[in-house]
């Protein structure tokens, strides 16, 4: 199929939305804007300016981080969806100037969990002119421009349509949305305490090649994590045995790369691809942090930042003087592939 019309997979998205979380975004949207009336059931109001023939974005969105689809690629044969910035004024936008606190928002949140959106990409328009895709990050200053568009999600071929993927991932993107919406005030991700820390063992596979059209750099920054991830679980299930190690860990509403269960406590690493372990450890160190003595997190015996460069004199004298002032039990390892 070389083209498809954008207003069919819309009211087809809105038919199928009901069983989602997403089917709740007028509502949703009703609470946050303190609106007298629900402005409809539907997440895309077909008929309307904001469904066109390439593209559509939610029933008050165009003010808003909009929920969208639509054509993206030559010859009409790839299909985006995802969240996006609109930053091309017309009579319901005439300055851009409202969404400038929610791209603040929304680098928070991305800061707050920068691993939750790895799977999607991030990429932008300037008039008629793509980008490349990049991983999915804060927003810089140079793109929140008029006449940008700015987009975080996925695009695929139309001959891939799936309709509840596409509604997976909306579901995935709600948490960001209520947070820029709110203007901060909801948390980004609730957890609930009973499960703040789940510990499941085992060491999971990940894409070690792709075919994906992005950068190369941040390509091989994706899948070196990758590497780095599954050599470093296979280096502790030899050390500790397999039920004793635990990747992706769950932890108040973040992923701990992995994690070791010892007699003392738990031990927890975060894995960084930075060239200089002084990159690695500033990286890490807030993740670690986080994860241990956020409310709702499960606090470590033994915090490890994990680098592929030998930690330097000056390195070991850092980590000594955190350990030994601040009682903070953080230890660098290096990892070799």
């Amino acid at each position: 199929m070389s083209d498809f019309d954008i207003p069919t997979i819309a009211a087809e998205l809105n038919a199928r939305a009901l069983s989602h979380p997403i089917g709740q975004l007028q509502k949703i949207r009703q609470k946050l804007k303190k609106l007298d009336r629900l402005p409809g059931t539907d997440i895309f109001r077909v008929g309307s300016k904001t469904v066109v023939s390439d593209w559509a974005c939610h029933y008050g969105g165009r003010t808003e981080l909009q929920f969208n689809i639509g054509k993206d690629g030559s010859g009409g044969a790839m299909l985006r969806h995802g969240v996006a910035f609109s930053f091309e004024t017309n009579q319901t936008l005439p300055t851009i100037d409202v969404l400038k606190p929610k791209v603040r928002l929304f680098n928070d949140f991305l800061q707050l969990y920068p691993d939750k959106y790895a799977s999607m990409r991030m990429w932008h328009f300037k008039g008629h002119i793509r980008s490349d895709e990049y991983m999915p990050g804060p927003i810089p200053p140079e793109r929140v421009k008029e006449g940008i568009f700015l987009f975080l999600g996925r695009r695929l071929p139309i001959e891939r349509l799936n309709y509840e993927s596409i509604l997976d991932d909306f579901d995935e993107l709600l948490p960001l949305y209520r947070y820029v919406e709110s203007a901060g005030e909801l948390q980004p991700i609730s957890m609930p305490t009973e499960a703040a820390f789940l510990f499941s063992p085992g060491c999971s596979v990940k894409a070690r090649v792709t075919i994906a059209t992005l950068t190369q750099t941040d390509i091989d920054v994706t899948l070196r994590h990758n590497v780095l991830q599954d050599a470093f679980c296979q280096r502790l299930v030899s050390q500790f045995g397999a039920e004793n190690v635990c990747d992706e860990c769950s932890c108040a509403g973040m992923r701990v790369d992995v994690v070791a269960r010892r007699p003392e406590g738990y031990w927890f690493y975060e894995i960084k691809t930075a060239h200089s372990p002084r990159a690695c450890i500033r990286e890490a160190l807030g993740q670690l942090l986080e994860y241990a003595f956020w409310p709702g997190g499960q606090e470590a015996s033994r915090l490890t930042v994990v680098g592929e460069s030998p930690l330097d004199q000056d390195g070991e004298e850092y980590l000594r003087q955190l350990r030994s002032r601040f009682a903070l039990p953080i230890y660098y390892e290096q990892i070799i592939v």
